[in-house]
């Protein structure tokens, strides 16, 4: 058994006892994610946007479930977000494999310029 496969029992026990538990939908959205169950990290990731709305990270995670599942409209709507709730992450948000296909689209480099500044961004 891989480690994410005991994450996803675990979170999956501790949600059957109680649903709201912000640390078990973390640990079930981070485990699916890694173990490339991405729709069903989507759906983890919604349940915890919906417990805690303003989360940035939160918002992050749900742009790279998404990008993962080729719903970049989608990616790019979740990033912005993210970045309006405080996430400034840059360097993860460079080298994240969970959005490489985000930033091969070339509304990424637009996205770095708003948010980064175009002198950053171009560095």
């Amino acid at each position: 058994m891989e480690h994410h496969d005991f994450e996803i029992g675990l979170a999956t026990a501790l949600l059957a006892a109680k649903g709201d538990r912000l640390d078990a939908l973390r640990m079930l959205a981070d485990a699916l994610a890694r173990a490339g169950r991405h729709a069903e990290a989507l759906d983890a990731d919604r349940r915890i946007l919906k417990i805690d709305p303003k989360n940035p990270t939160a918002h992050y995670n749900l742009a790279c479930s998404y990008s993962n599942l080729d719903q970049l409209d989608k990616a790019f709507q979740s990033l912005e977000k993210a970045f309006e709730c405080g996430y400034r992450d840059y360097k993860h948000l460079l080298r994240d494999r969970d959005l490489e296909k985000v930033r091969k689209d070339p509304r990424f480099r637009t996205f770095l310029d708003k948010r980064w500044g175009k002198r950053q961004a171009r560095k």
